[in-house]
């Protein structure tokens, strides 16, 4: 069997950023503790609680030490109310996330309406909607925005991990429904382009495979986009670890292809390699 990986897979940019910010300061003794996951992936988390890092979930009641805004960002009101409790915030958000966020903030201003292409659960997508304002909105599908919610100037843009493919798709149905009322219509681009990258070279890769196995955290977006785009074009299974990996997937096999979301570190990939070539005799 020929296993590959694929061009573009793994840690991102932004979440090694994270990481090197936490790790240093967990290293130099202090206590601190990250305001959710700071990425969505287990491994992760739980090599940072080695550290001493723990996670918080309530931003009214942290505690005390050091709180790091995840790689997500947040709300500015979540930012205030840390500051009101009065412990000391490490900001790691991702820089692409925070271009995202100051486009919200920009749109609003300037008066308009926002709706995000996003998954309105996402800790992402919750801070986006903290910066856009009392008129935002997120949705996943153009048909259920509700625009009498709306004033008639539209900004538009997208939670970053999203498909390039299927927000063009978001936006030409949104204007299609817009059109006749709206005075204004803006879309910003807000879309991270490493994310683009690894889709790209994932579709790109399940082009030549017999089978693709994506890493990664199942709560993970970017990792859940990355099954989306592949299990259009080859089978496909999301994993989280190596332990997941069914034998009865390999039969018949004679190319595998590899990738990995954002937040999935190298281990856990090569980890799921190993564990293949153990499961395939005939390598």
């Amino acid at each position: 069997m020929k296993i590959e990986k694929a061009r573009e897979l793994g840690f991102c940019f932004g979440v090694r950023r994270a990481l090197k910010i936490i790790e240093s300061t967990a290293r130099r003794g202090q206590s601190i503790a990250t305001l959710g996951p700071i990425v969505h992936n287990k491994t992760v988390v739980a090599r940072l609680k080695e550290l001493g890092v723990r996670v918080v979930d309530n931003a009214d009641n942290p505690g005390s030490g050091i709180i790091a805004v995840s790689s997500h960002g947040v709300s500015p009101a979540v930012l205030e109310k840390l500051q009101a409790v009065g412990v000391e915030v490490i900001d790691t958000t991702c820089p692409i996330v925070r271009s995202a966020q100051k486009a919200a903030r920009r749109l609003a201003h300037a008066g308009f309406g926002v709706i995000i292409f996003g998954e309105a659960s996402h800790p992402e997508v919750r801070g986006l909607l903290g910066w856009a304002g009392d008129m935002s909105i997120a949705s996943m599908d153009a048909d259920q925005v509700p625009l009498d919610r709306l004033p008639t100037r539209i900004g538009i843009m997208a939670q970053t991990t999203q498909s390039r493919a299927e927000f063009i798709a978001f936006v030409n149905r949104l204007n299609y429904r817009l059109l006749p009322r709206a005075r204004e219509i803006r879309v910003e681009n807000t879309l991270c382009q490493e994310t683009q990258k690894r889709q790209l070279a994932a579709e790109d890769l399940a082009g030549t495979s017999d089978l693709m196995i994506v890493v990664g955290g199942h709560n993970s977006a970017n990792t859940r986009r990355l099954a989306e785009v592949c299990q259009h074009i080859v089978e496909t299974h999301h994993i989280e670890n190596a332990g997941e990996i069914d034998d009865e997937w390999l039969k018949g096999k004679k190319a595998m292809g590899i990738t990995a979301g954002a937040s999935t570190p190298d281990e856990a990939i090569e980890q799921v390699i190993d564990k293949i070539v153990a499961l395939s005799p005939e390598i």
